[in-house]
């Protein structure tokens, strides 16, 4: 299968998800896209060069970046899947707003087009808060599926909820089918 796979900022989890993008392109091919952000952005966890280098090592093809590269996904059929991880919550709102502006949207609109699944990997500080709202209205929405995701830190960062991306493939394969995983919140 062809798996879209989109990165976004959540730059202090590309740690793990990363291995889980390796175990997945041992079985599929692996098409990466990287936001602006996540593409052009050094920080404590990286420099975007060594992001990249790694992400282009794991797919062995090079990775896009720009809305003219994604925007034949939908037209030319050539996902069979796109995953978001980690999905962050400026994404969560742009998706949930139907706003294609960047790579990573443009890439969810032009696949959605042709009714086949979005898997989304939270990864927000204000899951449990601003972005809530923007999850639930994903939670509705047909083709989107959500990877199992809970609170972080609960003490230190209240609002904060990240995925288990452990469960990317597992979230995948039931997506495939057309069934989400549960339990969703852990």
């Amino acid at each position: 299968m062809n798996i879209g796979f989109a990165i976004c900022g959540s730059f202090c989890t590309f740690s793990q998800v990363f291995p889980v993008m390796e175990t997945l392109a041992k079985q599929h091919t692996i098409i990466p896209v990287f936001s602006n952000i996540s593409y052009t952005t050094d920080s404590r966890f990286g420099t975007h060069l060594a992001h990249i280098q790694t992400v282009e090592r794991i797919c062995g093809r090079e990775a896009l970046h720009t809305i003219e590269q994604v925007e034949p996904f939908g037209p030319k059929k050539l996902l069979d899947a796109l995953i978001i991880a980690p999905c962050t919550g400026n994404t969560l709102a742009k998706l949930a707003h139907s706003i294609a502006d960047g790579p990573v949207t443009m890439a969810a609109k032009s696949h959605l087009r042709n009714g086949r699944p979005v898997i989304v990997a939270v990864s927000t500080n204000d899951a449990l808060a601003g972005a809530g709202e923007n999850i639930g209205k994903l939670f509705g929405r047909k083709h989107f599926y959500f990877v199992p995701f809970g609170q972080d830190d609960p003490v230190k960062k209240p609002t904060s909820m990240v995925a288990d991306f452990t469960k990317i493939p597992e979230t995948l394969a039931a997506a495939l089918e057309g069934r989400q995983i549960q339990p969703i919140l852990l």
